[in-house]
């Protein structure tokens, strides 16, 4: 299987469905977890390395959920495979070549699993909406699977032990990513954010560390693992991420109990403009489908669905207009297909108001 049949897959998390989507994109859980008896990625030798991935690639063979599963190795794709998968969230930027990465995708691309990043395994289920238990529940499952095959580093004391610190114990990284664009637009999204980070939790942009806000999209996840266990990240996140729900749907009332213009402006304009340009850049196309899409989640504009819109995020990047292309592809080339690809996206979704 080549990593293309993912270009004509509906991206799982992507979908706009389940609780609370209109303001929660996609919830993940991850596992991190290392093999006994063998050094940490960047210490591991190169021999140790691959035969950790022979070794995980049997391991998820048996798998369930992992069946009939993508395998990509890192060594043998281009860099702009990579991008590529970045874009989907399969993988993340500290997944190299250099030390025998690679990635394990399930069918449906749900569940993937990282092979010698910073851990020898990252196991991720990601899907659509406000899912934090449902995550859970399945990366466990999968979890246990894979652990009939292989024996993790654990210590009675501290649990799993992981090369990053804050990960030891239950190696757990569970986010949330919403969309909160009238907090934004109230200017109150700076204290919501304060009060999270005073909570424990941190907040980062889309693709995770190391990256930017952009079209009121934040990604919520967990700090710190050791001395919690996996119900007490869950429940903390949860209640959090409700508050934030709440929060976010009091405002959009007040926006729209007010008819602000500067709601019906943000929306009208980011739709003109994605229904007309000839050229668009992927940070302007990003905040302009964040207007388009508070107006679908607000009622204000009909004719496009949730999920088209979500597709468009991640469709329009960099990579992946060039995979669609099947060539490189020059900054300006990319302007003009990216585009020409959401002006027939819009119209084959039958927006004409």
């Amino acid at each position: 299987m080549k990593i293309e049949v993912l270009l004509q897959k509906e991206t799982e998390w992507l979908k706009g469905t389940g609780p609370e989507a209109d303001i929660v994109l996609s919830t993940r859980v991850r596992l991190a977890r290392n093999l006994k008896g063998k050094n940490f990625t960047r210490r591991a030798s190169e021999e140790q390395r691959r035969l950790i991935l022979s070794q995980l690639i049997a391991a998820a063979e048996s798998s369930e959920h992992l069946k009939n599963s993508l395998v990509v190795e890192l060594e043998k794709v281009s860099e702009l495979d990579r991008q590529f998968l970045q874009e989907r969230r399969l993988i993340s930027r500290e997944l190299s070549p250099r030390f025998q990465g690679a990635v394990i995708v399930s069918e449906r691309e749900m569940v993937s699993l990282s092979v010698n990043e910073e851990d020898h395994l990252r196991l991720q289920v990601l899907q659509s909406g406000f899912r934090l238990r449902e995550c859970w529940r399945l990366v466990d499952r999968v979890d246990s699977e894979l652990g009939k095959k292989l024996e993790y580093e654990f210590s009675p004391v501290l649990g799993f032990l992981t090369a990053c610190p804050t990960n030891v114990g239950t190696g757990m990284r569970a986010s949330v990513m919403v969309h909160l664009p009238a907090l934004v637009l109230n200017k109150v999204i700076g204290q919501i954010l304060h009060a999270v980070g005073k909570l424990g939790l941190t907040v980062r942009g889309v693709y995770g560390e190391g990256t930017e806000v952009e079209g009121n999209l934040f990604q919520i996840s967990n700090q710190v693992t050791l001395g919690k266990s996996e119900e007490e990240i869950i429940g903390n996140l949860e209640k959090i991420i409700k508050k934030i729900i709440a929060r976010e749907r009091d405002s959009r009332k007040v926006l729209l109990e007010g008819k602000s213009p500067r709601l019906e402006d943000r929306i009208y304009r980011a739709r003109g403009i994605l229904r007309n340009a000839r050229l668009i850049s992927s940070q302007e196309t990003i905040n302009l489908l964040s207007g388009l899409r508070m107006g679908v989640d607000l009622g204000i504009l009909s004719g496009i669905s949730r999920g088209s819109i979500n597709q468009l995020f991640i469709h329009s990047q960099p990579a992946h207009l060039q995979k669609l292309a099947g060539k490189s592809l020059s900054a300006e080339e990319r302007d003009l297909l990216r585009a020409e690809l959401i002006r027939n996206k819009l119209s084959s979704n039958g927006d004409n108001q």
